[in-house]
């Protein structure tokens, strides 16, 4: 009773903020063809928190891709709310022709008590999916956010919400065996206070340039 009380509270107390505004794709300029990014998922691919699309995720991705001076087209593909089997049906559709697909999803998958073995294989599906309809392209899993690092949730729903979204990345980690399929881990540092947009459960500006700047390098590693 106590976690359904504080799930209500939160829901209804959390401020809902709109996905960032402006086109969905765009291009950094720089040498040589584009090299092309997409990037899918949940609320923080749909920019929740950010203003625009270029402070969002897939912006703040694209230019630290172009920090070497290369050309990046990117495509932000995202949905509120959306889950992995959500992304799946109905997102991977709207994917483009890519060199890389950065995935990023598991809080939605978290809040909604997904098994880690659905989780799994909701996203095995989906890299198949995009491989089926771009080829072998190369996917970065990005790591679920460990939810304990929220502000926004009161305990003790965090902490069940923290140990579900440990063992969903877990289970996604496992996919980074495949060839051309890398994950990469949140560093819970990244989710300090000042990461988080006013709703204190996305990231704002800040949040989405520190996070960019680790999926980069591990792009460029």
């Amino acid at each position: 009773m106590v976690l359904l009380a504080q799930a209500v509270y939160v829901k209804r107390k959390t401020p809902r903020l709109p996905g960032a505004a402006g086109p969905t794709e765009g291009l950094v300029p720089g040498a040589g063809e584009p090299f092309r990014l997409a990037v899918l998922g949940e609320s923080t691919v749909d920019g929740v928190g950010a203003a625009s699309h270029e402070e969002a995720l897939a912006g703040c991705l694209a230019r630290e891709l172009a920090r070497d001076g290369r050309a990046v087209r990117w495509q932000a593909v995202g949905r509120t709310g959306a889950n992995a089997r959500v992304a799946r049906a109905e997102l991977v559709p709207f994917v483009r022709p890519a060199d890389l697909v950065v995935v990023a999803l598991g809080v939605n998958d978290t809040i909604e008590l997904r098994t880690a073995a659905g989780y799994r294989r909701d996203l095995l599906n989906l890299v198949l999916d995009l491989r089926r309809r771009l080829g072998p392209v190369d996917v970065l899993l990005a790591g679920v956010p460990p939810m304990s690092r929220f502000p926004a949730l009161p305990r003790p729903l965090r902490d069940v919400l923290s140990a579900r979204s440990t063992a969903l990345d877990k289970a996604a980690a496992t996919l980074g065996r495949l060839p051309g399929v890398r994950h990469l881990p949140m560093d819970p540092a990244l989710l300090d206070p000042g990461a988080f947009a006013s709703d204190r459960f996305h990231p704002g500006p800040a949040g989405y340039a520190r996070w960019a700047g680790t999926l980069a390098r591990a792009v460029i590693s």
